[in-house]
């Protein structure tokens, strides 16, 4: 397994793909992951084709396991990010 791809990286090669500078992939990049961020915190959901879906959901009050005293302790209600992924980048894995 190799490591991921840092943002440093991501950035050049967005810079690289878009035959521009690296401060202005940076600043695509940040914008992209800003409207993502606040659309999905209003309870929205982002769709990037071709990647897949972000969204978020309820998780209801449940109860869960402390794994070292193995006491039952109540957890709230909560909300989670999730991810979807396109049928396109599923299908170009599993060359």
């Amino acid at each position: 397994m190799t490591k991921p791809m840092t943002k440093t990286q991501l950035v050049a090669a967005l810079a690289e793909e878009m035959g521009t500078d690296k401060k202005a992939a940076g600043a695509a990049l940040d914008a992209i992951a800003g409207v993502i961020s606040k659309e999905v915190s209003g309870g929205g959901a982002v769709t990037i084709p071709g990647i897949g879906k972000f969204y978020c959901r309820e998780r209801p009050e449940r109860m869960v396991r402390n794994p070292q005293t193995g006491e039952q302790i109540k957890k709230d209600a909560d909300k989670v990010v999730k991810v979807t992924i396109a049928k396109p980048l599923k299908d170009s894995v599993n060359v």
